[in-house]
């Protein structure tokens, strides 16, 4: 609503000085921080500075000028060098609330992706280790993004970049070998083979010789032992069944799984496309690529030609950019991974591609619980599927307590446990840690996901049954600051998402529910809903049914289920 007038009058009255003087001249339109100036401040300082003429005259001209606009402004007021305006806000109002009634789900959607692909590469957990508390963050923050970026007309690939290949399985491997017992594996199989690699990093600094064998076993995978290969497949299969698990509760599908294995039979025709390019070097019996004075180089082949993360890497987003024809790519890494990927965009443009910027690293900072790393080597691994259910109790014996009668409470604690799990995560900006706090994210008050789902609960109900006309409303109620609130709140949707869409960050649309839904139980404490006066009562029911469309909608771009009881 502001945002769509504040858009008109940089445009407009850039227009007006291009045309009289010829001059691109930057137009700064914004909102006062006291209300009281008014809904729109223009400061003429920069337009001062290049007209050279004095400021009252600037002032007066801009005024004029800006009256001839067909805009919804009331009252245009020049106080020193600033054009304040005040708008219509019961014309704005009430053509909101109806285009967010009318449009429904579909309110918000943005067109700035339109006819653009993005592949988005998130989650992506390794094998043979359990789906930790840690694997949260690229998971959710990948799958918001990816649904931000849909409403914003964007087309979609997603891709559970698996972690199944590398030197791990060759430990993993030995350690089976070693001390493995297959009967005992299956009764509980991610369970003992993380025993398996943590005994293997314990043993292993006492015998360094361990990790040659490691690295041995993973060039026999690599070269096609059958035996190594058959033990890598069937951890794999066990693997992906705890994956699945997590999945299926988190209501999280990909479009591929192709993970690094599958970049096996791909890397050698890059490896050769290096070499054809004169770009590939030996150095001390390994293949590097010299990135440059300001990067070390990327190391393409270990001395015994065993390949690494940055070699699948860049078969991987050449294969993409095929298959995919991406407008940009995405990779959802925490942030020690920073360097990396500066080095697969040197690499790509190196080789000649002009695609380099297209690759984007989508960061994050890592999940602490007591201020520390989990560490699957040292066994200190929070299982993410253990998180949720507990979460999921927790909040089942608080809906218990609120609601007893309630008739499927099983269910409701499901998506309630989940939404304190995921909006505990989201929140927060994506490049910070995150301190782990169950018992604070499952709270129904303050900033949690329970928390909206309740407001949005409480919406419903006062909606329930309740019929009534959005084009028989009382505009004026809308010159009361807590409804004009709500309303600027609510046009706000759509900018929210596409700024959430260019950072990546669905803290954007986090925050912004947040302050949503406190403005409404303000509304809520302030006003009753359900009045005899058909006009409040319609306004009120138009307004609470907006404010519903926008929690819901916003939810579901977080990965959120709403709800109608809890």
């Amino acid at each position: 609503m502001i945002e769509q007038i504040k858009s008109k009058l940089k445009t407009n009255l850039g227009a007006y000085y291009k045309q009289k003087y010829g001059m691109e001249l930057a137009v700064v339109v914004e909102e006062p921080k006291n209300a009281s100036l008014g809904d729109i401040s223009i400061p003429m300082f920069t337009i001062v500075k290049a007209l050279r003429k004095p400021m009252p005259e600037i002032v007066a001209e801009a005024t004029e000028v800006i009256g001839g606009f067909d805009l919804p402004i009331l009252s245009i007021k020049p106080v020193g060098a600033f054009v304040n305006l005040f708008v219509d806000k019961a014309k704005l109002s009430l053509d909101i609330i109806k285009s967010c009634v009318e449009a429904g789900s579909d309110f918000g959607r943005s067109h700035v992706g339109d006819g653009k692909n993005v592949t988005l590469d998130y989650s992506s957990p390794n094998i043979a280790k359990s789906f930790s508390i840690g694997h949260l963050r690229s998971t959710m923050i990948g799958n918001s993004v990816k649904l931000i970026m849909r409403k914003c007309g964007y087309n979609t690939f997603a891709i559970n970049y698996l972690g199944d290949w590398g030197t791990q399985f060759g430990k993993m491997i030995v350690a089976y070998k070693k001390w493995g017992n297959r009967e005992v594996i299956m009764a509980n199989p991610i369970a003992e083979l993380t025993k398996l690699y943590v005994r293997f990093h314990e043993e292993a600094e006492n015998n360094p010789e361990l990790e040659d064998e490691a690295r041995e076993a993973f060039r026999q995978m690599e070269i096609g032992n059958p035996e190594y290969l058959d033990l890598w497949k069937w951890i794999r299969e066990e693997s992906l069944k705890e994956s699945a698990q997590i999945y299926d509760l988190l209501e999280i599908d990909f479009d591929s799984y192709n993970g690094e294995a599958f970049f096996n039979d791909k890397m050698e025709p890059v490896v050769e496309e290096l070499k054809e390019k004169g770009l590939l070097h030996e150095n001390q019996g390994a293949q590097i690529v010299d990135l440059g004075n300001d990067m070390p180089p990327a190391l393409i082949k270990r001395s015994d030609g065993g390949s690494l993360y940055i070699t699948r890497d860049l078969a991987a987003v050449l294969y993409r950019k095929r298959e995919y024809k991406f407008d940009k790519v995405l990779y959802f890494v925490g942030n020690e991974q920073k360097l990396h990927f500066e080095q697969l965009k040197r690499l790509v443009s190196k080789m000649g591609y002009d695609f380099a910027d297209e690759i984007e690293h989508v960061n994050f900072g890592l999940y602490l619980t007591n201020g520390k790393k989990a560490s699957t080597r040292k066994g200190n691994v929070v299982k993410l599927y253990d998180v949720l259910q507990t979460a999921i109790h927790l909040a089942y014996d608080l809906i218990d307590a609120k609601n007893p009668n309630l008739a499927n409470k099983e269910e409701v604690a499901k998506y309630v446990g989940i939404a304190a799990i995921v909006f505990g995560d989201l929140k927060n900006y994506r490049g910070l840690d995150v301190e782990f706090n169950i018992e604070q994210s499952v709270k129904f008050e303050g900033q949690t996901g329970p928390y909206l789902q309740y407001t949005g609960v409480r919406i419903a109900s006062i909606l329930r049954g309740k019929d009534f006309d959005v084009n028989n409303c009382d505009a004026t109620l809308f010159e009361k600051p807590h409804y004009f609130e709500i309303v600027r709140q609510v046009a706000a949707f759509k900018s929210t998402i596409e700024k959430a869409a260019e950072e990546y960050a669905p803290s954007v649309i986090a925050k912004y529910l947040l302050s949503l839904a406190a403005s409404f139980n303000k509304f809520y404490s302030l006003e009753k809903i359900n009045v005899e006066d058909e006009k409040v009562r319609n306004t009120n029911f138009a307004l609470a049914k907006s404010v519903r469309i926008v929690l819901n909608e916003g939810l579901r771009l977080l990965g959120i289920k709403y709800l109608e009881e809890m």
